[in-house]
This record gives C-alpha cells, sequence and structure tokens, in this order.
C-alpha cells in the first residue's frame, strides 16, 4: 500500500510515489545516513560554499541549524516511519529558509547537494533500487518544502507590503526616501520610485540595467510588490550562479529520463513562479539558444519542459536585469536582438551610487540598523563621525550600494568604538577624505597608473580581498586582475 497520508494533513504525503516496502528496504541506508549525520552535514556545507561562494545566504552555523533539522526530518521520521513528524519538521525548514529570505533557487539547489552528500555514506552493497527510493523521497521533501517555502514567504510578503503601503501613503511623492526596500531621497531615486509604480501597473516585462551592486534585485522586488500579483510567488535566479548548459532545465523544468539523472519530473522555475513574476539576474550570462526558448516562452505564454513532447501554458510575469550595457552586449553576442527589443518595452535604469551621493547618509543610517540587528554587538553602533562621513560622500563606489554596505560591515567587524571611526573604514574609502584637498581644483592630476591601482585596491577591498568577485566589479577578467595585482603589487 502506498504511504498516502500523514494523521494531520490534508493531501498526500507522498503523493502516490512511495511504497511500505520501499520504506523498509530503505531503514538499513536510513540509519546508516543517521549514524555518519555530522559527516554528510560537512560535506553538503562544504558543496555548498562551493556552489554559491561569497553570495551564499546562509552563514556556516545558519547553516547547520537549518539543514541540520532538514538532514533530521528527513531521515530520522522515516527510519521511525513516523509520515506525521516528517513532513511538519519539513514544513518548518521550508517556513525558516522563507523568513530568512534564503532565494528559493539556492533552496533547491542545495536539496541536491544534499543527495549528493547522503549518498556518499550508503552501506556498500546498496542495490540501484535503493538509490531510485531514495531519489523519489528526496523529490517528496522537496515538494513539501517548497510547499510551505511559498505559503509562509505569502504571508511575510502581505506583512511586508502592507508596512511599505502605510509607510508610503504618510510622505508626499516629492519627499519620499525609502520605497519597499530601496533608500534615497535623491531626485535620480524619487523619479526610479515613480518608474517602478508606472511599470507594475501593468503585466508586461520589465528589462531592468544598471551596474553590479546597484539594487537591481530590489527594483525587481518593488515591481513586483506593487503590483496585482503580490501575494504570489516572487522566485529569483542568477544566471551567472549556474552553468549555461543547466539553466534551461532550472528554468522550464524537465521530464523523467530526459536526461542522465533525471529519475523525477522537475516543475521548473517558471511553473514555480505561476500567477507570480519570475526575475532573471544577469541575464547576458545565458546562452544565446536558451535565451531563444526564453524569447518563445514569452511570446508564447508557454513552456516545454526538456524531454517533453508538449508545452504547458505558463502565467508569469518575467523581470530580466543585466549590469552590461544592451547594445554593447548585443554587439559582443551576449544578448540576443529580438530578446532585447521584446524585454526593452518597459525598461528601468537603476542609478550608480556615484550619481546620488547625496543618499549616502541616509544609507549609512539604513545599513547601521540592519547590521546593529543583525550581527548583534555587544556595543550597538550610534551612528557615524563627521570625518567618516565626508570620506563616504567622496568616495566614487565602483561597487555601488553592495560596496557601501561591506564598508559599514566592516567598520562594525573591526571598531570598537560607539560610533564608525575614519580609521573604521577599508583602506581605499578612508583614503577618500585624506587625498580629497590633493585632488580638489587646482590640486594634481593623479597618474593613469595612480588611478588604475587605487580603483583595483578599491574593487579588493570592496570585496574583502575575494578576486572573482573584484574582476567582476571591474569588468575585466580574472587573468587581467591577477596581472594588475602582480604589476602594482598588491597582493
Amino acid at each position: 500500500m502506498a504511504l498516502t497520508r500523514g494523521s494531520e494533513l490534508s493531501h498526500p504525503s507522498f503523493f502516490n510515489l512511495v511504497w511500505d516496502y520501499e520504506i523498509d528496504d530503505l531503514q538499513r541506508i536510513l540509519n546508516t545516513i543517521l549514524s555518519h549525520r555530522e559527516e554528510v552535514l560537512e560535506h553538503w556545507h562544504s558543496l555548498y560554499v562551493l556552489h554559491f561562494g561569497d553570495g551564499r545566504a546562509l552563514s556556516k552555523s545558519e547553516f547547520f541549524r537549518v539543514y541540520g533539522s532538514d538532514l533530521d526530518a528527513t531521515v530520522g521520521h522515516l527510519a521511525k516511519k513516523d509520515i506525521t513528524g516528517f513532513t511538519a519538521d519539513v514544513r518548518r525548514v521550508g517556513e525558516a529558509l522563507a523568513e530568512r529570505q534564503v532565494p528559493f533557487a539556492e533552496v533547491i539547489v542545495s536539496m541536491h547537494l544534499f543527495e549528493e552528500s547522503a549518498t556518499r555514506v550508503f552501506p556498500p552493497g546498496s542495490m540501484p533500487r535503493s538509490y531510485l527510493v531514495f531519489d523519489k523521497l528526496s523529490h517528496c521533501r522537496m515538494i513539501v518544502l517548497a510547499d510551505a517555502y511559498f505559503r509562509s514567504r505569502t504571508a511575510v510578503t502581505a506583512a511586508r507590503i502592507q508596512s511599505l503601503e502605510q509607510e508610503a501613503a504618510q510622505l508626499p511623492r516629492e519627499k519620499r526616501s525609502r520605497f519597499h526596500g530601496l533608500v534615497g531621497g535623491s531626485a535620480a531615486m524619487r523619479r526610479l520610485y515613480d518608474r517602478i509604480e508606472a511599470t507594475a501597473a501593468t503585466r508586461g516585462t520589465v528589462f531592468i540595467v544598471g551596474e553590479s551592486g546597484s539594487g537591481k534585485e530590489l527594483v525587481a522586488r518593488a515591481i513586483h510588490e506593487c503590483g496585482p500579483a503580490a501575494s504570489m510567488p516572487f522566485v529569483a535566479l542568477n544566471c551567472a550562479a549556474i552553468p549555461k548548459e543547466l539553466v534551461e532545465s532550472e528554468l522550464f523544468g524537465y521530464k523523467r529520463g530526459a536526461f542522465s539523472g533525471a529519475t523525477t519530473e522537475y516543475l521548473g522555475l517558471f511553473r514555480a513562479a505561476e500567477g507570480g513574476t519570475l526575475f532573471l539576474d544577469e541575464i547576458t550570462e545565458m546562452g544565446p539558444d536558451t535565451q531563444t526558448k526564453l524569447l518563445r516562452a514569452l511570446q508564447e505564454r508557454t513552456v516545454r519542459p526538456v524531454g517533453a513532447t508538449r508545452e504547458v501554458p505558463v502565467n508569469v510575469r518575467l523581470i530580466a536585469s543585466t549590469n552590461r550595457e544592451p547594445e554593447t552586449a548585443m554587439r559582443l553576442g551576449q544578448l540576443r536582438e529580438d530578446l532585447y527589443y521584446r524585454l526593452e518595452v518597459n525598461s528601468i535604469r537603476v542609478p550608480p551610487l556615484r550619481e546620488r551621493l547625496e543618499d549616502i547618509p541616509l544609507l549609512v543610517e539604513h545599513f547601521t540598523a540592519l547590521f546593529n540587528e543583525k550581527l548583534g554587538r555587544a556595543q550597538p553602533i550610534a551612528g557615524i563621525e563627521p570625518e567618516a562621513l565626508v570620506a563616504l560622500q567622496r568616495h566614487q563606489w565602483p561597487g555601488n550600494v553592495r560596496e557601501l554596505a561591506n564598508a559599514i560591515e566592516s567598520a562594525f567587524t573591526f571598531g570598537r568604538s560607539p560610533t564608525i571611526k575614519l580609521e573604521d573604514l577599508p583602506v581605499a574609502t578612508a583614503r577618500s577624505e585624506a587625498s580629497g584637498d590633493a585632488k580638489g581644483p587646482g590640486g594634481p592630476v593623479p597618474s593613469f597608473a595612480e588611478v588604475e591601482r587605487d580603483l583595483i585596491r578599491r574593487a579588493l577591498d570592496s570585496t574583502l580581498g575575494n578576486k572573482v568577485q573584484a574582476a567582476r566589479l571591474l569588468r575585466i577578467s580574472r587573468k587581467k586582475l591577477y596581472a594588475k595585482i602582480e604589476k602594482y603589487r598588491l597582493a
């Protein structure tokens, strides 16, 4: 008989995929995984760090707390055949990930990484059928987790939107300094807020253009939250974070048997975002063949899963973004012209931070409050000293708001006083104050080499020495960055 219901559930727990005798066959494997719990978690975390790098949402302690609970729910309850407990704990994990705002794509990839880690400790001589049953159980777990994730995310989003709407209603449009997570009261930002509201009133595709770190995903979320489908899912995918050959199956899903390892059907992110918004960050990192299929999906409002013979209708609003100039990307073959002309109907440009330096005091206040809450210092930071604020306002911010956030977090980490001092800031940022007079009107003009060296140092400081991210900020190859670091002796 199929294990179809937990005593407290209103839908099949295992979706008629798993049978009693299959659970019995897995008992030895489940007990083995449970006895190797720490080993599985350590390997799972190492794969997670390798896959997501510095862009990952969870710290090591958070990962072990949240996914350790997930492992216990997956294995511990199943070993006891406690289906109700299994489902309840998996739901709790889904809700925790949603409240922590871990991107859904990261959640799904992490679940696959768990399978890879767990199968490493399978007992010698395990039958192929055991792997198949374990894979089916993993997919059942993903279904329950995804359902809980989006139900919780919807509730959290609804409460957040209500709070943001109440806040916005109290201010006249010309005085808005905060808008759906975006911070800034400059004329450039207020124009951006107006454009977001106008775009949100329709269900058309949107193309967001802006430099790395300028807040493109925040703009996409604001468009979603201002629109009529705000309570529906918002699903984000960074196209640069996934190998190009896997983006198609991640977007459109796949049928069982479509390729090696496709042992069950996967819905894909288009169908996961049904009724809501799908945000594709850095779309120019997507291969041209996938761009062609994406264009067809937009035109026909259907998707064809990998290995399927029929198309499936979808109701999804697409928002795409790029940190490149679209015309340059088209000339270099990174963006198909026909896709660009489809996207550019509703185009939004996000201003870089250097064009709205008057917003820095507000942003500093915002990040100070954020890190006081997030980092839990014994002595909270009360503010910033004038010399430090002047340095921040003189800096040109090649990494934009993300670089500013990193600078404030660095000051929280290394500073010891109740206020942020000039010496607490990253070296390149603090130098903006020290060199302000020398580079002012009438002062000597720095050489090209000096400017280039300073720019590279800033990029390295803003990414805490991560050369991959620094090269991306500077828009040069890693090989070229390494040559410049050696040339200027910045290592």
